[in-house]
């Protein structure tokens, strides 16, 4: 006999329609599935019907837990709370909020001053010695918490860590780089 065990339905799958299509595939190969805590006989049809409501309240809960998740991230985002992920550089952790790493910080200054004066990402590489790739300081530089803001969702939010760049200077950098695009699009003709 060949039979897959899980210990509820929902540690499968939440989804019905990956549900279903397991079924399936498992009715094509000759394997039978239970449920160890959700005892019921899907050969009959009220068994199948319990599973099926079982199934639809897993995705639910699924659904649920999601839109709880955003809410509580959108929140912590009103409030001016980091996320998580990966931290930024310039940045370490520290109770569970971003706080600025000098040195790091002085090299983060140095690239949107760098970047300002040569209006070049090859020339700021050049610059750090390839401490850096040409991607991670394009990364730094488009990066809005080096100003004390977040963004999470499209917007952008007060943070309530302190900025390591002002806005004017960020503003400037991306205003170098938005020019730097057009006039690319300019001279390319497809």
């Amino acid at each position: 006999i060949n039979l897959i065990m899980s210990y509820k339905i929902d540690r499968l799958t939440r989804s019905p329609k990956d549900f279903y299509q397991l079924i399936e595939l498992f009715d094509r190969h000759g394997v039978d599935f239970i449920s160890v805590t959700e005892r019921f006989d899907t050969s009959t049809p009220s068994g199948r019907l319990l599973r099926n409501i079982m199934l639809t309240f897993a995705q639910f809960e699924r659904e649920l837990t999601s839109e709880r998740t955003k809410d509580k991230m959108l929140e912590r985002a009103n409030k001016g709370m980091w996320n998580g992920g990966l931290v930024p550089f310039g940045y370490r952790i520290e109770n569970k909020k971003l706080v600025i790493k000098k040195g790091d910080a002085k090299l983060i200054k140095n690239i949107f001053d760098s970047y300002i004066s040569f209006g070049s990402l090859i020339s700021v590489c050049k610059e750090l010695k390839g401490a850096h790739s040409k991607s991670h300081i394009s990364y730094i530089l488009r990066n809005i918490i080096y100003t004390g803001k977040i963004k999470y969702a499209g917007k952008v939010y007060q943070g309530n860590h302190p900025p390591i760049i002002s806005d004017e200077v960020f503003n400037l950098a991306q205003e170098i780089h938005k020019n730097k695009i057009r006039n690319l699009r300019v001279y390319k003709d497809y």
